[in-house]
């Protein structure tokens, strides 16, 4: 992916609260299932392990997580900013393999669901990202990433299972 307009923003983002992703901070062990290949109808999954932690920064207007993929010779770096005028999250992703923060995706949560939402770019088409935080419990947690392009419809690509350490 790549950046698609800087300045495009989603109007259809949920709103959140500081506290959203307090969740989060820690430790945890991820399993991962990942479509091998978008926009197929394919039910053909990469599934892997990895491990993860998100530590707050800022007084907890930010939090910075990073995963480690050792089976899949990468890692990620989640940036998340909450933005005390509009009451917004913006997630911010990079990985080692690109070195290169993509572009946010917006939103909060509203109970134990997060919904976040942003325009970026699959190869050259224009897409919708969403991604989907569920709290389980104190224990579990599961984050799903979704693509919605114009001639494909929806798609979920991307399932992360979190069971703290």
């Amino acid at each position: 992916m790549h950046s698609p307009d800087p300045n495009a923003r989603p109007l259809s983002a949920p709103t959140g609260r500081v506290t959203d992703f307090d969740f989060l901070h820690g430790n945890w062990t991820v399993q991962h299932r990942r479509l091998r290949q978008r926009w197929a109808n394919s039910a053909d999954w990469d599934e892997f392990a990895s491990t993860s932690r998100c530590e707050p920064r800022l007084g907890g207007v930010a939090n910075i997580e990073q995963i480690d993929c050792p089976e899949r010779g990468f890692a990620g770096m989640t940036v998340r900013l909450f933005d005390l005028a509009t009451s917004r999250w913006s997630i911010y992703w990079a990985n080692s393999t690109v070195g290169r923060l993509e572009p946010p995706v917006l939103g909060g949560f509203t109970g134990d669901v997060g919904t976040f939402v942003g325009p970026d770019v699959d190869g050259d088409a224009p897409i919708d990202v969403q991604f989907t935080w569920t709290v389980i419990d104190d224990a579990h947690a599961r984050w799903e990433q979704a693509f919605t392009r114009s001639d494909h419809g929806t798609e979920t690509n991307w399932v992360m299972e979190f069971t703290r350490r």
